[in-house]
């Protein structure tokens, strides 16, 4: 019964990690390969969100669905575990690079393969 118990929540967590809303039409320069030397961001179309970030010798990293947009600014995760990703600047093009300052830090899109 124990083992019940524990599966039903964990189940019920892992169905709900994998409910990200879909990025919205108006911010979907947000999709997409997001990198500089200390920091990498990977928005989906679906709203997926990878983040991986190295800060005075330590590592942050996020896996999680987008719950909606503030503005600019987005958040990642489930219920109350939730980040907000302050965004600075949001995505803007300089020549044929696209651009976006995220928690201080400019980062560049990746262009897309093919």
């Amino acid at each position: 019964m124990k083992k019940q118990a524990l599966f039903v929540p964990l189940f019920a967590l892992a169905v709900l990690a994998g409910c990200g809303k879909p990025v919205p039409k108006e911010k979907l320069a947000y999709v997409g390969e997001w990198q500089e030397p200390n920091m990498y961001l990977l928005i989906t179309e679906d709203g997926s969100v990878t983040y991986k970030r190295i800060k005075n010798g330590s590592t942050t990293s996020i896996d999680g669905p987008l719950k909606g947009f503030e503005g600019d600014n987005f958040d990642v995760g489930v219920g109350p575990m939730a980040t907000t990703f302050v965004v600075n600047k949001p995505p803007y093009q300089v020549g044929d690079q696209w651009k976006m300052v995220v928690d201080g830090q400019e980062l560049i899109k990746t262009p897309d393969a093919g």
